[in-house]
């Protein structure tokens, strides 16, 4: 599909899906060309869009992102594959979850770090309270190349979570829009990066009732409420459109070609 065809809504999701790629690499959270960060086509169910596989994530752009279907076929004419691995993960969720209009999949170290201790994300910071009890968790199945795995996936994952620790791999979020899922996983990324940096001290780190742990867990959840009432005034936006703003040029202007 030529980009004259697009609608406002799918150029829309393009450019922000692309700005994401480009953020992650901007804050050196990129796994080389691996990891994806994925955005469904507006008004489709059955379509997303995904990174060119071999493309950094510096040069992906809203031109050059890749659509597919849950089955696996390209539905327009690109010179690109798909990983993979990558359409395993990316094509289970937005499959069982309407509300996945943005999956994002990232092997920072500290997302690994924490998806391979025993313990998993502990609620020891302000970051990690957003995730209290709100975190699902896979057990390691190898590579993600086998299909059959997709179901046992989103049987962990859950019809409400919209976080997964991949265990031994990394992590995944989802949210309706691309900034609600990529601010999520910013927020995992730093609650995992604290969690180290504290157990690193070997000394305890401060209590927390549990009860004060589920009251700001639900402070973030209103935000997600309010972003949904009013986007343009919530303050996922807000940041959204601050971190966008650091692209500075030309990745201010390519990210939409």
């Amino acid at each position: 599909m030529a980009k004259a065809t697009w609608s406002p809504e799918e150029r829309a999701v393009r450019e922000d899906l692309a700005a994401a790629y480009r953020l992650v690499a901007l804050l050196g959270l990129e796994d080389s060309i691996w990891t994806h960060i994925s955005a469904r086509v507006p008004g489709r169910h059955d379509q997303f869009l995904i990174n060119p596989h071999g493309v950094l994530f510096r040069d992906v752009t809203a031109s050059n992102l890749v659509k597919i279907d849950t089955h696996g076929h390209v539905v327009e004419d690109t010179p690109y594959e798909v990983n993979e691995a990558g359409f395993t993960i990316h094509s289970a969720i937005h499959g069982a979850r309407e509300d996945a209009g943005c999956v994002v999949h990232l092997h920072t170290v500290a997302g690994v770090a924490v998806s391979s201790l025993a313990c998993g994300l502990v609620p020891a910071n302000q970051w990690s309270y957003q995730f209290y009890q709100r975190v699902a968790y896979h057990d390691y199945e190898g590579i993600a190349d086998d299909l059959e795995e997709r179901a046992r996936l989103v049987r962990d994952l859950g019809p409400t979570h919209r976080t997964l620790v991949l265990r031994n791999h990394g992590l995944v979020t989802l949210g309706r829009t691309v900034a609600e899922a990529f601010i999520l996983m910013r927020n995992l990324h730093c609650a995992c990066e604290a969690q180290l940096a504290i157990q690193a001290t070997g000394l305890p780190a401060a209590s927390v009732a549990p009860e004060v742990c589920e009251h700001t867990a639900r402070q973030y959840e209103r935000s997600v409420e309010r972003h949904l009432r009013d986007p343009e005034n919530s303050s996922i936006t807000l940041e959204w459109r601050s971190l966008v703003r650091r692209l500075s040029p030309p990745d201010a202007t390519t990210f939409r070609d």
